[in-house]
């Protein structure tokens, strides 16, 4: 049974949900953005839609899961496509990078918004993220993109326990951004490097890990596994292949993090001052 305080929560959410339409939705698949896009289909029915945006930094079988549940749950959905690989700013890959990506995202929603006669745009941003280093969180206010998620005060946790007793099966679905913050501060985002962080993650999820992260630092990959995990990925037979399949993918050097998965850990070498800004 839920909590008074999130069933207050839950409720304010739906109340301000209902004063939004025509509404669109950045939906990427994940569980905040999906439990936002089921919350504003139970407010508004048809006078909402989810949108996914489709580009290199998306992988496949996001795309196909997001698609999927919005699916199941007969909301509203269609794809858009973002071309951040065409800004030099986002390219550049320096701390500002998902600032840029944000930025293209919100230019397109809102040209789709315009044609498609929508009067606002929301994202799942919740109360965890904001004390989070987020540029693109900079972005969306730049646009006016609206946060119902933090407005109604409901943290990552809240919502996993809101979309477990709606029954939705991304309740425990593991975080998974964009391929390009695999990439370390500093080095290009290219097409290649996109493509072999998403071949490497489907080889650790053809594998049997559930939480992970290929981290690209050129010729070398970091490979990061839930420390949960640890154990099976440091047996000698699994390091061989990781070994031969991350080789096969064109990298020299092929290393496991013993200090497991984490999100975020390439913000832990930025200067604190970048942070601050943040």
């Amino acid at each position: 049974m839920l909590a008074l305080d999130l069933e207050a929560k839950s409720a304010l959410l739906q109340s301000r949900l209902s004063t939004l339409g025509p509404l669109l939705i950045a939906y990427s698949g994940g569980t905040d953005s999906a439990y936002l896009a089921w919350a504003a289909h139970q407010a508004l029915g048809s006078e909402m839609q989810a949108v996914i945006a489709d580009s290199p930094s998306l992988a496949r079988w996001q795309l196909e899961d997001a698609l999927k549940f919005a699916g199941e749950q007969a909301i509203p959905c269609g794809v858009i496509q973002t071309a951040e690989l065409e800004s030099p700013d986002y390219v550049r890959n320096d701390p500002s990078r998902c600032y840029h990506c944000k930025d293209e995202l919100f230019l397109v929603m809102e040209r789709y918004a315009a044609e498609n006669n929508f009067s606002n745009i929301a994202y799942g941003v919740n109360t965890d993220d904001l004390g989070d280093f987020r540029p693109g969180q900079g972005a969306a206010s730049k646009h006016e993109i609206l946060a119902p998620l933090a407005d109604a005060g409901l943290s990552k946790a809240e919502l996993r326990e809101l979309a477990r007793a709606a029954s939705l099966r991304i309740w425990d679905k593991p975080a998974s951004p964009c391929l390009a913050s695999r990439i370390e501060y500093g080095r290009p985002v290219t097409r290649e490097a996109l493509a072999a962080i998403e071949q490497g993650e489907e080889v650790l999820r053809r594998l049997g890990f559930r939480e992970f992260r290929v981290r690209y630092h050129g010729e070398i990959v970091r490979i990061e596994v839930a420390r949960a995990e640890l154990p099976r990925a440091l047996d000698a037979d699994m390091a061989a292949e990781f070994t031969r399949s991350f080789k096969a993918l064109g990298f020299t050097y092929v290393t496991l993090d013993l200090e497991g998965f984490r999100s975020g850990s390439l913000n832990a070498l930025l200067p604190l001052e970048t942070l601050k800004r943040s």
